[in-house]
């Protein structure tokens, strides 16, 4: 059994009765006949940063690639508010992946398209809205994340840590309440990386976005997450799920403080 401790989320408030934001039952993960993860459970509440952590192939970003939709369970469920997102229909799908707003490990912004035309693409895809809305809203996203004047910059013109932030733009531009990352602190400077989850902290603070964060560096898991899932490749299965600062003091399993301590115990 998995060591859980209380999460100590800043905001415990559920809706639609008692179901979480996000709860994942008796989850499988697998590619084919081959099993990377099996009875995976946890629940994400409103107003968590929720890190997805464990070593090297344990399956954090194939987790994560699951709860956004982009892959099925072998076995399981996955259920936003209480609403099986698999079992739902296309209609109920669509609407519940519009709630949410990805930041891949590389920013994914298109090469060829200016920043505004990167954060507008959605706005045009999923709205009415008319270009001088769109525009405004770019302006307000790219703001909002420190880019305030680099609407009509390409992507190649900035620094890493800014196509980091642009792509959050553009994860934002549809006003999402679930945020998902992949590791975004890849490849960034220590300063860079604290600024962006700084940056994390002030949406999930100022926006009361629930936010679910893959990722292996330990500062980022410590200076922001309030609950967790460790997932460990030996055993192909969860072993431990809580606050990680309280994993860190409480937890006795080997592999779960090997991991937190980077192995300086």
């Amino acid at each position: 059994m998995p060591h859980t401790f209380n999460s100590g989320a800043t905001d415990s408030r559920k809706v639609n009765g008692n179901a979480p934001v996000i709860s994942v039952q008796d989850l499988t993960m697998a590619y084919g006949s081959f099993v990377l993860m099996r009875d995976v459970n946890f629940t994400v509440q409103r107003g968590d940063i929720f890190i997805i952590m464990g070593g090297s192939g344990c399956g954090k970003s194939t987790l994560l690639r699951h709860m956004v939709g982009l892959l099925s369970p072998a076995k399981g469920r996955i259920l936003y508010e209480g609403i099986s997102f698999f079992d739902a229909a296309p209609p109920t799908r669509s609407a519940l992946m519009k709630r949410m707003g990805i930041l891949y490990q590389s920013g994914a912004l298109w090469s060829s398209m200016t920043l505004a035309e990167n954060i507008a693409l959605p706005l045009e895809h999923y709205t009415a809205l008319s270009p001088g809305q769109i525009a405004e809203i770019v302006s307000f996203k790219l703001a909002l994340v420190g880019l305030a004047g680099f609407e009509h910059y390409y992507p190649s013109e900035i620094s890493g840590g800014m196509r980091k932030r642009a792509g959050l733009a553009r994860a934002l531009s549809l006003d999402p309440d679930i945020l998902f990352f992949d590791e975004p602190s890849a490849g960034l400077d220590p300063v860079s990386a604290k600024r962006l989850d700084d940056l994390i902290l002030e949406l999930r603070d100022n926006l009361g976005a629930t936010v679910v964060v893959v990722t292996h560096e330990l500062h980022s898991i410590f200076a922001i997450g309030n609950n967790s899932v460790f997932l460990d490749a030996q055993t192909r299965t969860m072993i431990a799920a809580g606050n990680p600062n309280t994993l860190l003091r409480e937890s006795q399993d080997p592999t779960v403080r090997t991991f937190l301590t980077r192995g300086k115990e």
